[in-house]
C-alpha cells in the first residue's frame, strides 16, 4: 500500500443491506423465495454482516411484510450475522419468534425526520427502545442502533455534528453494541465526514462506529475513503446500489456493495468478500426489479 495509505484500516467490515434497507424502497414485489435465495447467495459471497429483513408493520413498508418466513428460511452460515431491524416491543417479539440473534433500532439526528419516519420525537423513540434493549440484552441479542440524517435531513437542512454525538451518546448509554452513523440523502462531502467522526470519535471507540452512506450525489466512495483516514472500518452497502428511504424525498440508492469491494480491493484492504459472487447475487434480482441496478461496478462486469 502507497505510504499515503499505510494508516488506513487493513481489514474492513462490510455490513450488507440490500435485503432490507435496498428492498424496502422497490416498487416491484420480490418474492419470498427469491428473497432468501438472494440472502443465501450473499452468505455464500463472504459478507460478514447480511441484514436480513424488518420487522416493522407490513402496512408501513408491505415489501417487507414476509419478514417471519424470509428469516426462518434462510440458511445461517456459521460466523455470519443476520441482523433484523426492530421498531418497537412488537416488532421484537416478532423478530425472536422467527430466530432473530441480533436487532437494529432505528432514529434520527433530525426531530423532523424522526416525527415522519417513525412518528415520534427523539425522545419518545427512546422511550420505546429502553424495554426493547433491555429485554434483548437479558437475551444475548446484540443490537445496532442506526442514526439516520446525520448530515442533513429533507426538512431541516444540515445537520449539527453536536446533534448527531448527543443521539449516538444515548444509544451507548441505553447498550447498544454498534452505532450506524447514515448519510440519508447522500449529501455529504469527505471534509463533512472527517469532521462528524472527529467529533464522534471522542465519545465512541471507532470499532463501535460504522458508516451508512448513499450515492445520491455520487461522493459515497470518496466519504468511504475520508472514513478510513480516521479509523473507521464498518461501513453499510447495499449490493446493486439497491435502496434510498421511503420517508426522504430524493435519496437515491445506497453505496453500491459491487463499487465498495472493487476499491478496497484495489486499495489493498481486507473484506473477506467475493466480489463477483456478490456481481452474482446482484444478478438474482435484476430481472425482477423496474429499474436497472445503479452499482457501476455491477454494470460493468455485465455489460
Amino acid at each position: 500500500m502507497p505510504e499515503l495509505f499505510a494508516t488506513l484500516p487493513k481489514r474492513v467490515t462490510v455490513v450488507e443491506v440490500g435485503p432490507r434497507d435496498g428492498l424496502q424502497n422497490e416498487a416491484a414485489i420480490v418474492p419470498t423465495d427469491l428473497k432468501v435465495r438472494f440472502i443465501d447467495a450473499l452468505s455464500e459471497a463472504g459478507l460478514p454482516v447480511i441484514e436480513a429483513t424488518s420487522f416493522v408493520s407490513p402496512k408501513s413498508i408491505p415489501q417487507l411484510s414476509d419478514a417471519d418466513e424470509v428469516l426462518r428460511a434462510i440458511r445461517r452460515k456459521p460466523g455470519v450475522r443476520y441482523p433484523v431491524l426492530v421498531p418497537n416491543e412488537r416488532g421484537l417479539e416478532r423478530a425472536l419468534a422467527a430466530g432473530a440473534e441480533e436487532i437494529a433500532l432505528f432514529t434520527a439526528a433530525s426531530e423532523t425526520f424522526n416525527r415522519r419516519n417513525i412518528n415520534a420525537t427523539i425522545a419518545e423513540s427512546f422511550e420505546r427502545f429502553a424495554p426493547v434493549v433491555t429485554r434483548a440484552k437479558a437475551q444475548a441479542v446484540r443490537v445496532r442502533g442506526y442514526v439516520s440524517t446525520s448530515f442533513a435531513c429533507p426538512y431541516e437542512g444540515p445537520i449539527k455534528p453536536e446533534a448527531v454525538v448527543a443521539v449516538a451518546r444515548k444509544l451507548l448509554e441505553l447498550g447498544v453494541d454498534e452505532i450506524s452513523i447514515g448519510d440519508t440523502i447522500g449529501v455529504a462531502t469527505p471534509n463533512q465526514v472527517v469532521n462528524l467522526c472527529q467529533h464522534l470519535l471522542k465519545h465512541i471507540d471507532a470499532g463501535r462506529l460504522a458508516l451508512h452512506l448513499h450515492d445520491t450525489r455520487g461522493t459515497a466512495l470518496a466519504n468511504v475513503v475520508a472514513g478510513l483516514q480516521v479509523g473507521i472500518a464498518i461501513y453499510d452497502s447495499s449490493a446493486g446500489g439497491l435502496g434510498g428511504c421511503p420517508f426522504a424525498p430524493g435519496a437515491t440508492g445506497n453505496l453500491a456493495t459491487e463499487d465498495l469491494l472493487y476499491m478496497l480491493d484495489g486499495m489493498g484492504i481486507e473484506t473477506g468478500v467475493a466480489l463477483q459472487k456478490v456481481v452474482a447475487a446482484s444478478a438474482l434480482l435484476a430481472a425482477r426489479l423496474d429499474h436497472p441496478l445503479t452499482s457501476k461496478y455491477y454494470r460493468a462486469a455485465t455489460a
